[in-house]
């Protein structure tokens, strides 16, 4: 076989590999949503145990008392490497009134979806500023020399 075709052949095989990790990869998180079932939640008929019944476990329930239960489905796509970002998201929120009847179920997508940015300062601490090899070597020497002896321990 001459050189050509085979230096060709290598070179669509690397091709080939290189864009393998340029694939979309999909990801579904949360809850399952099947909008027969959702449908058929009726505000003033049905109760906790008939949604719990029927839809299963909430995802959420209101931290401040169990008067909301929220049912959430995130669909994400991204490329190998990166964060996801949501592609489709539902989110069915059932209100129940004082006496455990469902008083109204509303559904919301994507629109209401936030992206979150942490703050990356860092948390002030008390002690001493050490570095790697003190914190590393700091011991040595330390054994059973008595209090106070060696680099670490105590002190401003």
């Amino acid at each position: 076989m001459p050189a050509y075709p085979r230096s060709l052949m290598l070179a669509a095989c690397v091709a080939v590999l290189g864009t393998a990790g340029c694939s979309r990869i999909s990801t579904h998180q949360g809850y399952v949503v099947d909008p027969d079932l959702v449908n058929s939640i009726q505000p003033g008929i049905d109760n906790r145990e008939s949604v719990a019944k029927t839809l299963g476990q909430p995802t959420l329930t209101d931290q401040f008392g169990t008067t909301d239960w929220i049912y959430l489905s995130r669909n994400s796509r991204n490329m190998a490497f990166n964060n996801p970002k949501p592609d489709d998201q539902t989110t069915i929120r059932v209100q129940f009134d004082a006496k455990g009847q469902v008083r109204a179920v509303t559904k919301t997508g994507v629109e209401l979806a936030q992206n979150i940015k942490p703050v990356s300062d860092k948390t002030p601490t008390l002690g001493r500023k050490r570095s790697f090899f003190q914190d590393l070597f700091g011991n040595i020497g330390t054994v059973g020399a008595g209090p106070g002896a060696g680099g670490g321990g105590e002190g401003p």
